[in-house]
Formats: C-alpha cells, structure tokens, sequence
C-alpha cells in the first residue's frame, strides 16, 4: 500500500464527523478527535469479521445421541435501529455419522451475529447452517436476547426475548425437553 493510499480516510469517518455535528458535538475537540477514525474500523471489524473454519467434521460411532452445547454469547445489531442486542445461544442436533467439531458452533453462531440482524433470522440461519454442516435434519436452537433498542429508547424497559428453532427430532416433545432440560440445567443456559 502506497502513503497516498494510507492517508485517504475511510469513507465512515465523514458519516461519523457528519453525525456527531448532528447531534451538536464538535469532532473536532479534545475527546472526540479520533472517534471518527474509531467509529470506521468498529463498523469494519464488526460487518467483515471472519469467523474462520465452520466445517470440521468428526466421524461418530455415536449416531443418534443428542449434542447440546449452551452458553454461547453473541452480540449483533437491531436492523431497524441498528442498536446493539446480545444473545445467549443454545444448540441441539442430534448426529448422523458426522459430530461438528465444538468450536464450530460458536463460529457459526458470530459469523451470522455480524450483521445488521433481527433475532429471529440469527435463531434460523443458526439452525439453517448447522442443518447443512452436519447433514442432520435433528436440529434445535433457542436464542435469548437482550436487546438495546428496548431498553435504551421506546418503552426503556430491559427484557428477555426468546426465539427457538424445532427441527425433525425435536418437533416431538421428548427430544424438545431433554434439549430444553439441558439448555435450562447448563449455567451458561440460564440468563440472569
């Protein structure tokens, strides 16, 4: 890279300069000098994050034992008001001959946090990419969030909203309550 490309500002400092304007701030006192700067690489690190490799498979001889893993915290923006909300996801799938490796589903569930999003899609493309990896039609997912755009604005009143996902085996209600007693029974399941 050139040091005529280096010095040209990314194209999101102008908004953000052009915001805090709006809003009756300077951005060009002390303590607002380099947000501008700050604001362009947050939005690019949040909308290009690469969550790398999803698709580690292991051979099973455990075939139709249910995996659960629980607890995982992912953070993405409300699309209609590009506000901040956090999840915490649980997934259930019930293996063919083909386990996904663990850290996988973390991946899975920031690579699709890292958009502008409403939780309900998060909870299906979730469950959508998990049914396609692991070639298992078994899948569950539930999503807890806490969303800004509620507590921050509107009604300004902090809440839990949860959107699941029941797939093949756990559209039967023996499966969707084991999974559900383990998401529940994990301290990572819960939200506080």
């Amino acid at each position: 890279m050139g040091n005529s490309e280096a010095m040209v500002p990314d194209p999101l400092e102008k908004i953000a300069r052009a915001l805090l304007v709006e809003i009756g701030e300077d951005p060009d006192r002390e303590g607002l000098q380099g947000t501008p700067a700050r604001y362009a690489r947050w939005w690019r690190e949040f909308t290009e994050y690469d969550p790398g490799s999803i698709e580690t498979l292991f051979e099973t001889s455990s075939s139709g034992e249910m995996v659960a893993v629980s607890g995982m915290r992912v953070w993405s923006l409300c699309e209609h008001h590009l506000l901040p909300f956090s999840c915490r996801v649980s997934v259930g799938y019930v293996p063919q001959d083909h386990v996904l490796g663990l850290s996988k589903f973390a991946r899975i569930a920031h690579q699709h946090a890292h958009r502008l999003q409403l939780q309900e899609r998060l909870t299906s493309d979730i469950a959508d990419t998990i049914e396609k990896l692991t070639a298992s039609p078994d899948v569950a997912v539930i999503c807890k969030g806490e969303h800004l755009c509620m507590a921050m604005r509107g009604i300004r009143t902090p809440a839990t909203m949860t959107t699941a996902v029941w797939r093949g085996a756990f559209d039967e209600p023996a499966a969707r309550g084991e999974f559900i007693a383990l998401h529940s029974n994990s301290p990572h399941g819960q939200t506080s």
